[in-house]
């Protein structure tokens, strides 16, 4: 399990990639390649990862993606140290926050 501020990145074994994911678009790449996971609404930093990959968002406003990495790849920030990431792949998580009446995904 893998931590770069408020994005979590879990290992998913292949096999329990669901059927779906084959089929689903494919989110792009920023302006300067990058696989962006988060992007500081404030800052305007941007978790991201550098190298081969796709990038997939599972359905529904909370939905995690899946992040394929099939040669490894590095989470990268302006503000974080860098993470390498073996080949494979993993789900990627927003940690979420709590005010009252709703749940929303945390903003730096």
């Amino acid at each position: 399990m893998y931590r770069q501020g408020d994005v979590l990145i879990v290992p998913v074994d292949a096999e329990a990639v669901p059927p779906h994911v084959a089929l689903a678009p494919r989110e792009a790449r920023d302006g300067r390649g990058r696989l962006v996971l988060a992007l500081g609404e404030v800052t305007g930093h941007a978790h991201a990862v550098v190298g081969p990959g796709d990038l997939v968002r599972e359905p529904g406003p909370f939905g995690p993606r899946l992040l394929h990495l099939p040669q490894g790849g590095r989470v990268v920030h302006e503000e974080h140290a860098v993470i390498p990431l073996p080949r494979g792949w993993y789900r990627v998580i927003r940690q979420r926050e709590y005010v009252p009446g709703s749940v929303r995904i945390v903003a730096d």
